[in-house]
This record gives structure tokens, C-alpha cells and sequence, in this order.
């Protein structure tokens, strides 16, 4: 940390995630504008928005390896890098091809963020803060994607929404500017693996039931987050709602989460045990997307409840990401 700062490393650390997480976030409230702007179809949103978690699917493994030759820190750095410059990029795009490509870059600059943080947080807090400030990272997401959803519909109102995407271009080069000046290098990085030992380490990783139960567990959660949040918006716009109350139901949805990953934390430094954490995350979870989803002759539930019902699936389900 550079002398005479005050800010404790780990807060820029979870800083930077939240503004790796609103580019994840920026997507559902454009929609609207960008189906008719770029006459993107519902199944392209899709893809758009899945990008970020097609990125980590296939990518998060070589990620996390590398992340040990060249440094928690730097790989943060390029991570914010990529996200600055394909945000700023994607503002200049004029089809779907384009915004698609730099989505994926979106999505591996997201994935070199969020992969070492955890590791960079364990660095640079005491053992006895530990739990609490994890719970506090798994917040990253939901503050993120909060932000984006109510402050999106407010820029759009307003400008176009290249400038949306410029916008949080320049957020993630401040947070790169932050994370550079405040959080120190933790020692050298590990010498290149290369052959036998880069294989070796892969191995290791493949053969290691944990990481395989882990990835499982998040990619039942993050699925569901991103079906249910992702396409929020569209659900309350074809209710009727107003772009306005849109943006803050939605955003009320997504920040819900937080309370869920705040909690995680302080319950596991109290001796809860993590498989019954997520039991309870996932069995809300399930029962807040059938409130959400449901149909009962033609109808689905009022709209009333099923906000109810999807805070529920938000809330509770933040116990999963903030015990993983």
C-alpha cells in the first residue's frame, strides 16, 4: 500500500469486483434499446447475457492456473484492462457480431477479476476477519449488478446507450487506477509452469473432488441468478411497469442478494456448518423461481407476489455465493 493511504487493500478488492460486476448487470436494462436500435432477438439477448458465464465455463481453469505464474495482482489489472477497453469498444459497435465479440472479451476480463480476488483478500486480511470479509466479497455481484440495473434505465433515458457503455468503460479504469495505487504486489509471482509441471498442477486439479463440487455448486446458482435477474426487467416492462419503477424493482431484487452473502459469513464465524447453508440457499432458492415462474390457469401469480417470491430467491440464495 502507498504511504500515507489509509484504505485497507481488501475493500479496493471488493471494490474492483463490484465494478467487474456492473458490466454483467449493464446488459438487461439496455435490452429494450438495443432490440430496437440493433434489432437484437430475444435469443441473441440470451447469448449476450450468458456470455460472462460461457467465459467462465470454459476458461476458468486456465485462468485460475495462470493466475499463479503471473501474479493476484497483475492478473486483476489485465482483467480491468480488458474490461475498460471492450466496454469502451463495444460503444462504437453497430451490429450484434461485434457486441457479441466483445462480450466474450467482456467475460474474460470479468473472469481475470473475480478468479484471484478471493486468494488476494485471504493475503491481505487477519485470520479472525477472514469469514467476514468473504461474506463481504460475496457481495461483489449483487451491488454490481444493482447498480447497473437502477442506474442504467436512468442513463438511458437521457443518452444513447453507447454512452452507457463508456460510461462504465471509465469505471472500470478507475477501479484499474485504485487497485494499482492502493493494493500492493504480494511477493513475486510463481516461475512459468511448463511441461510436465504446468500438466501436473492440471492434474491435480482434475483428480480433486472439491473444486468439481464447488464448480457444480456455483453453476446451479449463477444459472438460476442469471435466467431469473437477466430477464427481470423484460418481465416487468411486459406488466407494464415504467422504465423508472422497472430499474428499481429490479435493482431492490439484486440487492437483496447482499444480505444473503453478509449473512453467510457471520453465520460460519458462529459454527454453522457450509452444506447446511446451502441447503437452505437452495431450497429458497427453488421455491422463490416457482413463485416467480408459475402459471396457474394461463396466469401467472400477482405481480405483488411474485416480486415477494423472487426477493425470496434473491435473499436467501445469497447464503450460496458467500459460502463457496
Amino acid at each position: 500500500m502507498r504511504s500515507g493511504r489509509k484504505v485497507h487493500p481488501s475493500w479496493i478488492v471488493v471494490l474492483a469486483g463490484v465494478s467487474a460486476a456492473l458490466h454483467v448487470g449493464k446488459l438487461p436494462p439496455a435490452l429494450p434499446v438495443l432490440q430496437q436500435q440493433l434489432g437484437v432477438t430475444l435469443v441473441q439477448a440470451g447469448f449476450l447475457l450468458s456470455m460472462v458465464q460461457l467465459a467462465g465455463m470454459t476458461l476458468g481453469l486456465a485462468v485460475g492456473l495462470g493466475a499463479d505464474s503471473l501474479g493476484l495482482r497483475r492478473t486483476m489489472l489485465t482483467g480491468l484492462g480488458l474490461l475498460a477497453v471492450a466496454s469502451g469498444l463495444g460503444g462504437f459497435a453497430e451490429n450484434i457480431g461485434g457486441l457479441l465479440a466483445l462480450r466474450a472479451l467482456e467475460g474474460l476480463g470479468f473472469l481475470l477479476v473475480v478468479m484471484p480476488a478471493p486468494a488476494m483478500i485471504r493475503r491481505t486480511v487477519d485470520v479472525a476477519q477472514l469469514n467476514g470479509r468473504m461474506g463481504w466479497w460475496g457481495t461483489y455481484m449483487p451491488l454490481g449488478s444493482a447498480a447497473a440495473l437502477l442506474l442504467g434505465p436512468m442513463v438511458l433515458m437521457h443518452f444513447q446507450w453507447q454512452v452507457w457503455w463508456w460510461a462504465l468503460g471509465a469505471v472500470s479504469a478507475l477501479a484499474w487506477l485504485a487497485l494499482w495505487w492502493w493494493v500492493p504486489a504480494q511477493g513475486p509471482a510463481l516461475p512459468v509452469a511448463s511441461g510436465s509441471g504446468w500438466t501436473q498442477r492440471l492434474g491435480l486439479t482434475l483428480r480433486s473432488p472439491g473444486p468439481w463440487l464447488v464448480a457444480l455448486c456455483f453453476m446451479v446458482y449463477a444459472s438460476q441468478w442469471t435466467a431469473v435477474i437477466g430477464f427481470l426487467p423484460t418481465v416487468y416492462a411486459q406488466a407494464g411497469l415504467t422504465s423508472g419503477m422497472v430499474g428499481v424493482l429490479t435493482a431492490l431484487v439484486a440487492l437483496a442478494n447482499v444480505s444473503g452473502n453478509i449473512m453467510s459469513g457471520r453465520l460460519l464465524q458462529r459454527g454453522w456448518r457450509a452444506e447446511h447453508l446451502l441447503q437452505i440457499g437452495f431450497g429458497c432458492m427453488a421455491l422463490g423461481a416457482v413463485g416467480a415462474f408459475m402459471q396457474w390457469h394461463g396466469q401467472g401469480l400477482p405481480l405483488p407476489l411474485r416480486f415477494v417470491s423472487v426477493v425470496l430467491f434473491s435473499a436467501v440464495g445469497g447464503l450460496i455465493p458467500g459460502t463457496l
